[in-house]
């Protein structure tokens, strides 16, 4: 894929970038080692200092960090807004709470004294995507580099602007050259960084086709992966919810980043007693989303991030269609320049139907009716994906029971599935394996190393 901006809103080419010559690459992981060196090294509190002084820049360069989001990927401007202070948060959450837990932990043993120093392993990967071209980054970057390794990003090839403003925070901010470094590669070149002795580990966000291959490759060459791969979350609503709210909340967790959002509500599953009136305001509530130019603060329906994508999107709809599902609202592209496609509610759906299975990254519901809720949690682990999953009731004891049921890595009761930076983010089963955000955050890339002390009288 070409490195370029182009404006999602019109299709209109905005700026095109080369990628990088193997030369300048090995260059520039040659200075990340370096750096990690000394990096290494360096106390918490000097680590803490940095990534605060990136955070308050980006609070600062709020306007037009935010208008880049927009401008490269069509994110509504407020969710841009969005996106730029939760960033900030996770940075400055980590600087404030990594020396905490990253603190050496005592261990309990028969003879002599033992403890688990945490240390770091060195260069790191970070493979990111673009729906949320800031957030995803933070969530790597800052834990890792709080831990005293150091990162190279290579960023989704359609948010390059995105990718160079993160790096020039970096170095705003006082970073040495070399601890966060942004590479313009390709797809293709992602297998011969991993095998890289350099590198040590790899964190991906992205599809299971582009997890599978770089799960191969870290494991081939014996590295560290995390992987945060697609999803199909389950919005389960149950015959005692508060169904207005239920809608409310169906419709942010469906359309929030014009439903491009990996713990998307995609699959709606709602109890046949309240079905018909859940049904009739969701409906109501999608079709009067405003659609529109997404730098507007008053547009509620923006475009996809490509025309790659809605095309994509479309030809999901049209098969599952073909296979003998209804539309049971919008289904079509919008007349109009630009990556836009209606929003839309799938119903009648059938195991073998591709709405039933493939993950769906756009304003597209799938909607489905159960009998009761053993029906809707086996619907619910009926997926290859287990990422999140929300139940919606007003018998909070009844939601828990069911929530230890679903087989995903987050269940949210009475919201959509979210993210904060002290609550863990990671999935299961076809939505990868390892953790983000929160105190498992920073464990995924340190080296747990068992410090143990005899003493002389010890037993050998």
């Amino acid at each position: 894929m070409a490195i370029q901006t182009i404006n999602p809103f019109n299709n209109e080419l905005i700026k095109s970038f080369q990628e990088m010559s193997p030369e300048l690459l090995a260059v520039e992981i040659s200075i990340a080692d370096e750096t990690f060196q000394s990096w290494r090294k360096t106390s918490y509190g000097h680590r803490a200092s940095l990534l605060h002084a990136v955070a308050k820049l980006m609070r600062e360069q709020r306007d037009q960090l935010s208008r880049l989001i927009t401008l490269e990927m069509g994110k509504l401007i407020a969710q841009s807004y969005g996106e730029i202070a939760l960033s900030a948060d996770i940075i400055d959450y980590y600087a404030s709470n990594g020396e905490a837990f990253l603190s050496d932990q005592k261990l309990e043993t028969e003879f002599g004294q033992a403890y688990l120093k945490s240390t770091p392993i060195g260069v790191l990967l970070g493979v990111e995507p673009w729906n949320f071209p800031f957030y995803q980054v933070a969530r790597f970057a800052a834990p890792n580099i709080m831990a005293g390794n150091v990162v190279l990003l290579k960023h989704a090839s359609n948010v390059p602007q995105c990718a160079l403003a993160i790096e020039k925070l970096f170095l705003e901010a006082g970073a040495p050259q070399g601890l966060y470094t942004n590479l313009f590669v390709g797809g293709s070149r992602i297998a011969e960084l991993v095998a890289n002795p350099r590198i040590k580990g790899v964190a991906l966000t992205g599809s299971e086709t582009a997890g599978a291959s770089i799960a191969a490759a870290a494991g081939k060459n014996l590295k560290k992966s995390v992987l945060e791969l697609g999803g199909s979350d389950a919005f389960i609503v149950l015959e005692d919810a508060d169904i207005d709210k239920a809608v409310e909340w169906a419709a942010v967790g469906r359309m929030n980043n014009t439903g491009q959002c990996c713990v998307a509500s995609k699959r709606i599953i709602v109890l046949e007693a309240v079905a018909d009136e859940f049904l009739d305001k969701f409906k109501a509530k999608l079709t009067g989303l405003k659609v529109g130019d997404p730098m507007d603060k008053d547009t509620q329906l923006g475009p996809l991030s490509s025309e790659g994508a809605v095309i994509q999107l479309v030809e999901q709809v049209q098969r599952s269609v073909r296979a003998g599902a209804k539309i049971l609202l919008g289904g079509k592209l919008i007349d109009r320049k630009g990556a836009f496609i209606e929003a839309t509610i799938l119903g009648d759906l059938k195991p073998g139907m591709a709405a039933y299975h493939e993950e769906l990254f756009g304003p597209v519901a799938s909607f489905y009716r159960v009998k009761n809720e053993q029906e809707a949690i086996a619907l619910a682990n009926d997926s290859v994906f287990g990422l999140g999953g929300s139940i919606f009731t007003s018998n909070i004891e009844r939601g828990k029971r069911l929530a230890e049921q679903m087989d995903t890595g987050m269940v949210f009761i009475n919201h959509p599935t979210w993210t904060q930076p002290d609550l863990p983010f990671g999935g299961t089963k076809g939505s990868g394996y390892g953790r983000e955000l929160s105190n498992l955050g920073i464990q995924e890339f340190v080296n747990k190393k068992l410090i143990r002390i005899s003493e002389l009288t010890d037993p050998f």
